[in-house]
């Protein structure tokens, strides 16, 4: 029954990718899908270059690359019909979860049972526990020194992999106070912003400070730029 379950989801999810593909007047051709795929590539380059995620000579030859090629799709001449286009996918969409199945039944474990939540709180606990021991051995350690900034340095990281981004801006803040770097004085800003919900005057003043020590292609200036300028 419950394999029947699954199939039954599979379906559903698959089905209106099928329907839109074998209505008649939705078909596009590959040119048409093309340019759409180009252009969108091109708008999230843009999008990227803002947000200070790639710098400006990864997007420009980002750009021209893409370019190049949303050019020679519009030129391209249509060469296939709808059906030779629409039946490879609807194989592949009825094939890849039958292929899916038949090796999670092969080697998968379907019986296996989820993990007790006993056992998942219990790996929550230890690791909060090394946590506060890290904190604790920091804490007795020369607060000047770089090993130490590094302690704090790996604190925060540790933190904001758990979602604790106070606390994970809090042990930034310690290793800015040994020696300041602009990176993580924008990380600290960009960790207090969520988890406070917004721009606050402490955020802004952190984003001032490595603004000013930045140099000019520091890939995150822009966002901290436009974060500063936000009312």
């Amino acid at each position: 029954m419950i394999w029947l379950v699954f199939g039954l989801l599979a379906v559903a999810a698959l089905a209106p990718l099928l329907f839109s593909l074998l209505r008649a007047d939705a078909v596009r051709g590959r040119r048409e899908a093309d340019v759409a795929l180009y252009r969108a590539q091109l708008a999230e380059l843009d999008r990227d270059r803002e947000e200070g995620r790639i710098t400006a000579p990864e997007h420009a030859a980002a750009t021209a690359e893409t370019g190049r090629r949303l050019i020679a799709a519009a030129e391209a001449q249509e060469d296939a019909s709808p059906r030779g286009r629409t039946m490879p996918v609807v194989l592949s969409c009825l094939l890849v979860p039958a292929a899916a199945l038949t090796l999670y039944l092969a080697a998968g474990s379907p019986g296996m049972p989820a993990a007790p939540f006993v056992e998942v709180q219990a790996e929550r606990e230890a690791e909060a526990r090394l946590v506060a021991e890290l904190r604790a051995r920091l804490l007795r350690m020369d607060p000047a020194s770089e090993q130490t900034r590094h302690g704090w340095l790996l604190l925060g990281n540790t933190e904001r992999t758990r979602g604790n981004f106070e606390a994970a801006a809090e042990a930034f803040k310690v290793a800015l106070q040994i020696r300041f770097d602009p990176e993580v004085a924008f990380r600290t800003g960009t960790l207090l912003m969520a988890a406070r919900g917004e721009v606050t005057e402490e955020t802004r003043d952190l984003y001032r400070r490595a603004l000013a020590a930045a140099p000019p292609d520091a890939r995150w200036r822009p966002m901290a730029e436009r974060l500063l300028a936000t009312p």
